[in-house]
């Protein structure tokens, strides 16, 4: 029964939030990043990057402090404002593949993430979480959502439904030609009977925002041990979330990039790959496969098709069926000795949007040497995979929708 409640965002003025919206810093490029800065005074961009004004890269508690300043600089000249009452916000997305993605922005509770109700199917690095508290705890905001799923919930659906035919509060077309929605549902008998049914819910699962949750959970945790006062309805006890259906989640894989063959001529790593999968040379004929532990492979100029032998691979678990999994434990670290796959400087990757087009031109350019494409993992492997309590490889899932950060800001 999670709690899933509605919050007074801080977001910004219709006028403005198209120039405001950006998406996460690491996904741009250090030119698109100068080109947005230097040409859109409002970009949420001048927030997160604060030494831009200085010409000068920052770092540590230093630029946290530098981000609060800058966001309450945007407060304070009233680029962004803030809801008088607890809203619940829908959320539309239409991508230019002509995909919608619908859902709801509110605030889901540390309690919930602690008790596992929401839960979660990817590991986390202690110190990228320890990183991300310091910096909520002196910015005091967050301004990106966790993306949760729950299965599909017919009152919510009809909700959003109704909603959705309304004048929207925003509208706006990306660059990338993505166009975003917002509602704003503050009535009160609304709002409690969406509260209601978020508890007839048993539980949801983290798609996307690993990092983000168990931050927020780390920050509460060191607030409660510091706080004499504390009755769990603090701000600081929730994170703010995007909550949509399963049915609007999509999952697409993210392809291997391999540097090397591990001191292997193709021959001898082919014949090495022989005793774990049947191979069929594709030549120049573009492959993707069809089922699962199936994998393309493009080595040499060629496209290749991998079908897992039934004899070479034993299935103990959920994770043990996952394909990212299996090409890890048959291939990349036994063959081409990569153990660390966070770490090692041989390994790159490639999210399936790009396809295997983009893996063939890196291969192709000199850059890498074999890589390897999968099926996208499904929601129900991902769901399996949190209910053993068991933890995907990285990068094993490219999730969408991806929210614009800056539209919906959560204080604490």
């Amino acid at each position: 029964m999670p709690k899933i409640l509605p919050f007074r965002a801080v977001r910004p003025t219709r006028d403005k939030v198209s120039l405001i919206a950006a998406r996460s810093y690491q996904s741009y490029t250090q030119a698109e990043r100068e080109a947005r800065l230097d040409n859109n005074p409002f970009s949420f961009l001048h927030i997160v990057n604060p030494g831009y004004k200085y010409h000068k890269e920052i770092s540590g508690q230093e630029r946290f402090t530098l981000v609060k300043n800058r966001y309450q600089e945007f407060r304070e000249d009233g680029i962004f404002i803030q809801d008088q009452k607890p809203t619940y916000y829908v959320y539309k997305i239409i991508n230019r593949e002509g995909e919608s993605f619908s859902g709801i922005i509110a605030a889901a509770s540390i309690e919930d993430y602690e008790k596992n109700t929401i839960k979660r199917h990817e590991d986390t690095i202690a110190y990228r979480e320890n990183t991300f508290k310091d910096y909520l705890k002196i910015v005091g905001f967050n301004a990106e959502p966790v993306l949760l799923t729950h299965p599909d919930n017919s009152v919510l659906s009809e909700i959003i439904k109704s909603v959705t035919t309304t004048r929207a509060e925003y509208e706006f077309t990306t660059t990338f030609r993505d166009t975003h929605y917002l509602w704003l549902v503050n009535d009160d008998e609304q709002v409690e009977i969406i509260k209601k049914e978020y508890q007839n819910i048993p539980k949801m699962y983290i798609a996307d925002g690993h990092h983000r949750s168990a931050s927020s959970y780390l920050l509460a945790k060191d607030i409660q041990e510091n706080s004499k006062k504390s009755d769990g309805n603090d701000a600081y006890n929730y994170f703010m979330s995007f909550i949509i259906p399963e049915s609007d989640l999509r999952i697409h894989e993210f392809n291997r990039l391999i540097k090397d063959l591990n001191k292997l001529s193709k021959e001898e790593f082919l014949i090495k790959l022989d005793a774990i999968f049947r191979i069929e040379n594709w030549g120049l004929e573009y492959y993707k496969p069809k089922q699962k532990h199936h994998f393309s492979m493009y080595l040499d100029g060629e496209f290749y098709a991998l079908h897992l032998r039934n004899s070479a691979y034993k299935f103990t678990n959920a994770l043990s069926k996952l394909d990212a999994q299996v090409l890890y434990e048959t291939v990349l670290e036994p063959i081409l000795g990569i153990t660390d796959l966070r770490n090692d400087s041989r390994i790159d990757y490639s999210h399936g949007k790009n396809g295997m087009t983009y893996v063939k031109g890196a291969v192709d350019s000199g850059d890498f040497k074999v890589g390897f494409g999968m099926l996208p993992v499904s929601v129900e492997e991902m769901k399996q995979i949190a209910e053993e309590g068991l933890t995907m490889p990285p990068k094993s899932t490219y999730i969408q929708p991806k929210l614009r950060s800056g539209v919906t800001i959560y204080e604490f």
